[in-house]
């Protein structure tokens, strides 16, 4: 289906599994985009989601909620999505998520098909980064945020089940995918990409 015609601006996605740099990314990109005087609002998915699980006294750090049920995780995006879909519908949306969440049943996604039907996204930004390189900056990470010490080969699991979701996507929303590779060092070269999508 096509974007929606409400819509003023364009809805990026930019997704990215944990330790692949995204915050890094998206403040560059933002960077570059202002840069270029194209006004863009970065809205984080999973930030939308705490919100109203914190609301329902459901979890008190963000990283509880991927220990929620599938069900309630599956509200939670419903209505994260509503959300996002009217800050998209007055400009353009840099909108941060995850195309899947490592659960303990199994990855769950994170844009599921109704999920991709309320928000009607105009491209997907894959960012990706040497599964090796991913692991080591969790290892950094791992004194602020609870992320996953996964191996390597199951980083890399993780970064392809993110380019058979944007695909899917694609497939149904009828958006375009890109991937942006997060080089060590080499932040604003995948911020270019990101950028580029709201030329």
């Amino acid at each position: 289906m096509p974007k929606s015609t409400a819509r003023k601006g364009r809805l990026v996605i930019v997704t990215g599994i944990p330790g692949v740099g995204k915050t890094t990314v998206l403040t560059a990109a933002l960077a570059a985009c202002n840069a270029r005087s194209v006004k863009v609002d970065l809205v984080n998915y999973g930030n939308m989601m705490f919100e109203e699980a914190s609301k329902k006294g459901l979890v008190k750090t963000r990283d509880e909620m991927r220990r929620l049920g599938v069900k309630t995780q599956v509200q939670l995006q419903l209505a994260a999505a509503k959300a996002i879909a009217r800050i998209a519908a007055k400009g353009n949306v840099l909108l941060d998520t995850h195309m899947f969440i490592n659960t303990p049943i199994g990855f769950m996604p994170g844009i599921p098909s109704w999920v991709g039907e309320s928000l009607k996204p105009d491209s997907i930004a894959l960012l990706e980064a040497d599964p090796a390189e991913v692991s080591k900056r969790r290892q950094k990470d791992a004194a602020i945020r609870a992320r996953e010490a996964d191996s390597p080969e199951r980083i890399s699991e993780h970064q392809l089940l993110g380019r058979s979701g944007a695909a899917a996507l694609a497939v149904q929303t009828g958006c375009t995918v890109v991937i942006a590779h997060n080089r060590e060092g080499a932040a604003e070269a995948a911020a270019k990409v990101i950028a580029d999508l709201f030329m």
